[in-house]
């Protein structure tokens, strides 16, 4: 998916909402557990209750990977099922080098056909460009996390630049790729620092999760993070698809994601984009 077809997509549904299936089988509703495949039932359900919703899903792939070969089917009919209209993440944060990038990068955009795959940055430039050769597919590029090792090294302030270690994990990565084909993850609850990520790339998209379950502001990721065309895909997994553990979960699954679709709206009608 290009740019600007992901930019369409954000004006005619009006969101900028990344459904998470993060499906894990230990939480999905039990009536679903004796079901030959449980976790695409599941998905399949919640797909066709948020599709009108999101522009976007974002699958964990550790929720599939830990079961195996029975787990990776589950992930390929998932995919499969997704309406290619939908930008389809592959949330498997990967990072290597060149030729062991470039088997992971044939995995999930040869055989997987998703649109992007997270990546971790921490080997470098030639970890990265495997990835980037792939036409019409995109790198999310871990930039800031939510969680509490982020402090560990994503902050630690360079001794030559005074820079934090992230803002120079973005200043030098934006030079491998383009905005056509570079995304960057910004944890929601990371949202003060917005500003700042946006003085150094205000073309990108970030990909922002945390908002929801993780407690990050919407409006916050709004007010710091919106660019002149959007420029955020903001991703929702456990306030989405774990609403419910009973027999309504696609309703009440599509209750929250309308409820976030309608608040999406609401913020790019003050942002005047649409």
């Amino acid at each position: 998916m290009t740019k600007q077809e992901l930019l369409n997509q954000i004006k005619t549904k009006k969101s900028f909402l990344s459904v998470g299936l993060d499906s894990d089988i230990e939480k999905i509703p039990a009536h679903l557990k004796n079901a030959e495949d449980p976790l695409f039932e599941f998905n399949k359900a919640i797909i066709d209750a948020t599709a009108e919703y999101c522009v976007s899903y974002k699958i964990n792939t550790a929720f599939y990977e830990c079961l195996g070969s029975k787990g990776w089917k589950s992930l390929e009919k998932t995919v499969d099922y997704i309406s290619k209209e939908h930008f389809i993440i592959a949330d498997a944060k990967r990072g290597d080098i060149g030729n062991t990038s470039s088997l992971y990068a044939r995995a999930f955009f040869n055989h997987l056909n998703v649109d992007a795959i997270t990546v971790a940055p921490y080997m470098g430039k030639d970890s990265i460009e495997p990835f980037l050769a792939f036409k019409n597919k995109w790198v999310i590029l871990l930039a800031l996390t939510s969680n509490a090792g982020a402090m560990d090294f994503q902050f630690l302030q360079l001794e030559h630049s005074k820079k934090k270690l992230f803002e120079k994990v973005i200043s030098k990565s934006k030079e491998w790729g383009t905005e056509e084909n570079l995304m960057y993850v910004v944890g929601a609850t990371q949202a003060n620092m917005l500003t700042e990520i946006r003085q150094i790339i205000p073309d990108h998209f970030l990909l922002i999760p945390g908002v929801g379950a993780q407690g990050g502001s919407l409006e916050e990721v709004v007010k710091y993070g919106m660019n002149s065309t959007c420029g955020l895909l903001v991703n929702s997994s456990r306030s989405i698809i774990y609403a419910s553990s009973g027999n309504d979960f696609a309703e009440k699954a599509e209750e929250e994601a309308m409820a976030m679709q309608k608040q999406m709206e609401n913020l790019l009608k003050s942002q005047q984009l649409i």
